[in-house]
C-alpha cells in the first residue's frame, strides 16, 4: 500500500511503525475470509483491509478520529485471526493498538460511553474493585432486562451467582518446588481471574511445583495493562506494564527468573508485546528482558516432564484468540491434554473468536451474544464432558451460553497428575 507521510509526521515513532505497517498491506482481501465482524456484519469497513482503510486516512492526515472511523475500529474485537491469515505479514495489532491510542487522544466519545470505559479502566484491572462491584451489581441483577442500555445488562449478566474467596496464594510469596528444582518461573496471577475464579493460579502453582518448578508471586506486581491498553488508555496501561517491569526485572536481577508465566492468554499477548510497548523508554532493556521470558502455561508445560495421565473425558479444546494468533501457541495445550489421557476434539471454525475478547462483551454486546452462539453451537456440536480454554474471558463468555462446565486447561492437567477434581465438573 502506498502511503505519503511528510518526514515530519515520520519522526514520531508511533506514525513510523504505522507506516511500515501499512505499506506491508497489499490489499488482497484475505483478512476477510478469517474476520469474524466481517463475517456477522458483512460490512467492508468491519474488516481488517476496511479498518486499516481508515486508519491510513486519519493518520496520513493528521486528523482528529471521526465518528465513522471510531464506530468500526471500536466493533474491532482485536482477535487477530488477520494476522495468522495474511500472506504479508501485516503487523494488524501494532496498528489498531496505535489508531485505538489516536482515538483517545482526539474523540470526544459520548458521556455515556466515557463513563462506562472510565468504570471499566478503574475496576476490572483492580481485584479487590472488582469484587466490591460484583457485589453491589448483584442488587441490580434482577431487574437487567428493565434496562434501556445493552451495554449494562451485558455488565449485570456478568455477575456470576457466587463469588470465590480471595486465595492466600495470590499474595507475593515464593512456592519452593517439590523435589529437585529445575527451574525458578514468576506467575502473572492477573485481576479479573483473581476475583472471578481462584482456581486457575492454584491449579497452576500446584503443577508447576510437582514439576520441579519454584513459583514466585513478585511483590509490586499487579495487572498487565491489557484491558486499558485495548481502550486506547496508553499512559493508564503503560502504568501499569511499568509496575510488572520493575517487578519482574527485580526478581531477574536477584535469583533469576527461567519464565515468567502467563495463564491468561490475553494478557500473554500483551506481556509478550511489552518490548515493542516500551522500545522508547527508559526501561527499554528490562522490558525486552520481561518479554522474553514471558509464555503461556501451556508453553512451559510443553518443556517439562508433564507425566502421562489417565484423565477419560471428552474434553472441547476452545483455543483462544490471543493464544492461538496473538501468541501463535496452537498445538501445545491440545498435547498436553492428550498426554494427560484426555479424549481431544475440536469446534468447527476453531480460529474465529468466541466474542469475548477483553472488554467487548461489555462494550459491543449485540455482536458479541452473536459470536458466543455460533461458538457454543459448535462447541456442543462435538457433544463434550467439558470444555477447556486457556483465557478466563473466553470462560466466562462460554460458560454464560452453555450448560456443559468450562474449565481452564491447566485444571485438568493438574487433576489429571494428581491435583483435584476441578470444581466446575462437581464432585461426581
Amino acid at each position: 500500500m502506498q502511503t505519503n507521510f511528510t518526514e515530519e509526521q515520520l519522526q514520531d515513532p508511533g506514525i513510523a511503525r504505522a507506516n511500515e505497517i501499512l505499506r506491508a498491506c497489499v490489499h488482497c482481501g484475505f483478512c476477510t475470509a478469517t474476520c469474524p465482524t466481517y463475517q456477522v456484519l458483512g460490512d467492508e469497513l468491519d474488516s481488517p483491509r476496511g479498518r486499516i482503510y481508515l486508519i491510513k486516512d486519519m493518520l496520513e492526515n493528521d486528523r482528529p478520529a471521526d465518528e465513522k472511523t471510531v464506530k468500526h475500529i471500536d466493533r474491532c474485537l482485536s482477535c487477530l485471526a488477520c494476522m495468522t491469515t495474511c500472506p504479508s505479514g501485516v503487523h494488524y495489532m501494532h496498528l489498531v493498538d496505535h489508531a485505538r491510542a489516536h482515538i483517545e487522544k482526539t474523540y470526544k466519545r459520548p458521556f455515556t460511553d466515557r463513563a462506562l470505559r472510565w468504570v471499566l479502566a478503574h475496576v476490572l484491572p483492580y481485584p479487590a474493585r472488582f469484587r466490591l462491584a460484583m457485589r453491589a451489581a448483584k442488587i441490580g441483577k434482577p431487574v437487567a432486562a428493565l434496562l434501556p442500555d445493552a451495554r449494562t445488562k451485558a455488565m449485570l449478566a456478568m455477575v456470576p451467582e457466587t463469588l470465590p474467596k480471595p486465595s492466600p496464594n495470590d499474595a507475593p510469596q515464593v512456592f519452593p518446588a517439590q523435589g529437585a528444582r529445575k527451574m525458578r518461573v514468576a506467575l502473572l496471577t492477573g485481576c479479573a481471574q483473581r476475583a472471578l475464579d481462584t482456581d486457575i493460579n492454584d491449579a497452576t502453582i500446584r503443577l508447576l511445583r510437582r514439576l520441579g518448578c519454584e513459583v514466585v508471586i513478585a511483590r509490586g506486581m499487579g495487572c498487565c495493562g491489557a484491558l486499558t491498553h485495548h481502550m486506547g488508555r496508553e499512559q493508564d496501561s503503560h502504568a501499569m506494564a511499568a509496575r510488572n517491569i520493575r517487578a519482574w526485572g527485580a526478581e531477574i536481577a536477584g535469583e533469576g527468573l527461567d519464565a515468567i508465566v502467563i495463564n491468561t492468554s490475553g494478557c500473554g499477548t500483551t506481556v509478550k508485546d511489552y518490548g515493542h510497548m516500551f522500545r522508547n523508554d527508559p526501561l527499554a532493556d528490562q522490558a525486552q528482558a520481561v518479554a522474553d521470558r514471558a509464555m503461556d502455561v501451556s508453553e512451559l508445560l510443553a518443556r517439562l516432564d508433564l507425566p502421562a495421565g489417565a484423565g477419560g473425558l471428552r474434553v472441547a479444546y476452545h483455543a483462544a484468540c490471543s493464544l492461538q494468533h496473538g501468541q501463535q501457541v496452537k498445538t501445545a495445550p491440545k498435547d498436553l491434554l492428550k498426554r494427560a489421557g484426555f479424549e481431544v476434539v475440536e469446534p468447527a471454525d476453531s480460529h474465529l473468536c468466541c466474542g469475548s475478547a477483553g472488554t467487548y462483551n461489555l462494550l459491543q454486546p449485540e455482536i458479541s451474544a452473536k459470536l458466543k452462539d455460533r461458538k457454543v453451537r459448535t462447541l456442543e456440536a462435538k457433544d463434550p464432558q467439558v470444555i477447556a480454554t486457556g483465557n478466563i474471558g473466553c470462560m466466562m463468555q462460554i460458560g454464560s451460553g452453555t450448560e456443559v462446565p468450562v474449565v481452564h486447561t491447566v485444571e485438568l492437567l493438574d487433576w489429571a497428575t494428581g491435583g483435584p477434581r476441578p470444581r466446575a465438573l462437581g464432585a461426581g
